[in-house]
């Protein structure tokens, strides 16, 4: 199985987070930015919001923008606010729905690989006892059974 070009489909949906440190910002002219940010949220620019708790690091406010982005069905960019802001307890199950879907990715590619394997399309192919990854499981077999 080949994990990159499992991922590579979804490279152009810009899917992996990125995640960096706020810039420090003053006391007041932190408190001040994050009223703004409130403001513009309560307005309904989410993303004008979103530019002002990234930059404060205002983690309620990266929480709500979470929220938002979870009711949007946008789960990778709620799970990247969960974590910036850090909310582990929003975080985490969108972790574990993550992962159940790369897991099922990983299996649907191993199934499409099994069924298109080199015996069924004509392609000539060792002796699998004499494969690498056969002498390991043999191997492993006589040393655990």
């Amino acid at each position: 199985m080949d994990i990159k070009k499992t991922f590579e489909k979804f490279e152009d949906q810009g899917s992996f987070i990125k995640v960096s440190s706020p810039t420090q910002v003053e006391g007041s002219t932190k408190a001040a930015l994050n009223r703004k940010g409130n403001q513009l949220y309560n307005d309904g620019d989410i993303e004008g919001a979103k530019r002002v708790f990234l930059t404060t690091g205002y983690s309620d406010g990266l929480s709500r923008v979470g929220d938002y982005y979870k009711s949007q069905n946008r789960p990778l960019e709620a799970l990247k606010m969960y974590w910036i802001a850090p909310d582990r307890t929003k975080s985490q199950p969108l972790i574990e729905q993550l992962s159940w879907v790369l897991q099922s990715l990983i299996h649907e590619e191993e199934d499409s690989l099994s069924k298109d394997s080199p015996q069924e399309v004509g392609i000539p192919v060792e002796n699998e006892a004499d494969s690498p990854i056969q002498a390991q499981q043999e191997n492993w077999e006589d040393n655990n059974g």
